[in-house]
């Protein structure tokens, strides 16, 4: 007798396995698993994620019985209230991150948005009672209140919401498709490094023994040379690179996600998959970089045990790169404050609880990380109550450190920057917006190049380009290094 099929709605025996362990080899990461029985009649396997075996089992039981009562429930009607509509689309969305169709980071932004701008004000409203006015209210208040980037955000919500809303004969029409949205401010030009700019960005990294060790030198080269994102750039394997011609896969991406920690999968879009070139000196680096006996499946830009870095960990490198400790005098400046704040009693948290500062302003201070205006000084004189001669000295000791250093300078520097910078050199060398478009990973320049000229191609002269443009910064760390084996 043939197996019966679970009833619709249901799902079968929950199994859990290891799928990670920590560098003790304890197992600190389980996936459950388990059939379930969509209503369209289709059998699924469905998973979660937890630290331990029952808390996974726990997650997918939640997940299910979730799936369950939104996929269940009767049709989306006029007196539905948003919520139940939001949610609907929520469960599509993630989903679709799931199943890889759409970046799984999207269903945790339009959670965490929905939850925090958009349910305190329009989730107990009914579906007939939503109007392109009554929208707009709402989102101008969370541009008003939270900024532009979240409203812009709150509003694909509630468009696909009521989209959904739509198809199931609640709306007439989504009212959301007439809302602009006033942006925040003027958007300012993009900004690349200069050639002085990229010679003076190097320079400080191999000033700084912390840059140094997190390896910032050669990952921002690879960024330059081939305009990948940050996260890209982490995901590289040796396997990824042809150490004979120079190609680069740059399928892949670095990502922490809730409830799964640090993962590796594919880019978001078809666009982002492509292959790239190295550049000649880019090459000679990733060949000085081998070692006999490496993995090809290990990162090309590994941690300290050898596996893949976090992109926000690098990130805060890249930081406290563009503000190092800075010089002899701000050092001393630094040394000092802290001395007058203990003898006033205060922790940093109180000092800036006091002066109405961000919480880590007093630190970097502290520490000689930025600059103190001769107003600040006033400021911490007479929180700390200062003596007139201790005044009169932190002023003095204020303007001399008040000079402007080279991180200063470079203080606007982000990861992002590099791959505008990687974009400005193509553009200045003639490359076509087709050409950079593709180098980048990005999805079209206009609808008409995008309609006769093939996404994804190959484009070989863009390292010739960067080899010129950029050769004399991987020159440098060779001459250091003794290194001139090609």
């Amino acid at each position: 007798m043939a197996k019966q099929p679970l009833p619709l709605g249901t799902w079968g025996t929950i199994s859990s396995h290891i799928v990670h362990r920590d560098a003790k080899g304890r197992a600190d990461r389980f996936e459950a698993k388990a059939r379930y029985r969509d209503f369209d009649g289709r059998t699924r396997r469905v998973t979660a994620w937890g630290k331990t075996a029952t808390g996974a089992a726990n997650n997918l039981r939640t997940k299910l019985t979730t799936r369950t009562k939104l996929r269940g429930s009767a049709e989306i009607k006029p007196d539905s209230r948003v919520s139940v509509a939001v949610e609907l689309l929520l469960a599509e969305v993630k989903e679709l991150g799931e199943q890889e169709v759409m970046a799984p980071g999207t269903y945790q932004t339009y959670r965490y948005q929905y939850d925090k701008n958009l349910a305190p004000r329009i989730a107990e409203v009914r579906l007939r009672e939503v109007t392109t006015p009554r929208v707009n209210d709402v989102i101008k208040a969370i541009r008003e209140e939270v900024g532009a980037a979240s409203a812009r955000t709150c509003k694909s919500i509630l468009s696909g919401a009521l989209s959904l809303s739509v198809r199931h004969g609640a709306l007439d029409a989504n009212p959301v498709r007439e809302i602009k949205i006033r942006p925040g401010k003027r958007r300012q030009p993009p900004r690349a490094l200069e050639a002085e700019e990229r010679d003076a960005w190097f320079e400080l990294l191999r000033q700084d023994k912390r840059a140094v060790r997190a390896d910032l030198v050669d990952l921002c080269k690879f960024m330059l040379a081939t305009g990948e994102r940050i996260g890209e750039a982490l995901a590289v394997t040796w396997k990824d690179i042809n150490r004979e011609t120079g190609e680069v896969d740059c399928s892949h991406q670095m990502q922490r996600l809730r409830g799964q920690g640090l993962v590796r999968r594919r880019v978001k879009s078809a666009a982002g998959e492509r292959k790239l070139f190295l550049p000649q000196w880019a090459l000679e680096m990733a060949r000085t970089r081998w070692r006999a006996g490496t993995s090809e499946d290990s990162p090309f830009f590994p941690d300290s045990v050898g596996g893949f870095r976090d992109p926000h960990n690098v990130q805060h490198a890249l930081r406290d790169a563009r503000r190092p400790v800075g010089g002899q005098r701000r050092i001393e400046l630094g040394r000092t404050l802290r001395s007058h704040r203990r003898k006033a009693g205060l922790t940093q948290v109180q000092a800036v609880s006091k002066l109405g500062w961000r919480k880590t302003r007093i630190s970097l201070i502290e520490t000689g990380r930025v600059r103190l205006a001769a107003e600040e000084s006033v400021m911490l004189a007479d929180a700390y109550r200062l003596s007139n001669g201790d005044r009169a000295a932190l002023l003095e000791l204020t303007e001399l450190a008040g000079m402007r250093s080279l991180a200063d300078e470079l203080a606007w520097v982000t990861a992002h920057v590099f791959r505008k910078t990687t974009a400005t050199i193509l553009e200045d060398a003639g490359q076509t917006p087709r050409r950079i478009a593709d180098q980048l990973g990005h999805s079209r320049t206009s609808t008409t190049v995008d309609d006769y000229i093939g996404r994804r191609a190959r484009n070989p002269e863009a390292a010739g380009h960067l080899e010129d443009a950029l050769r004399s910064v991987h020159e440098q760390d060779r001459l250091a290094s003794g290194d001139v084996t090609p």
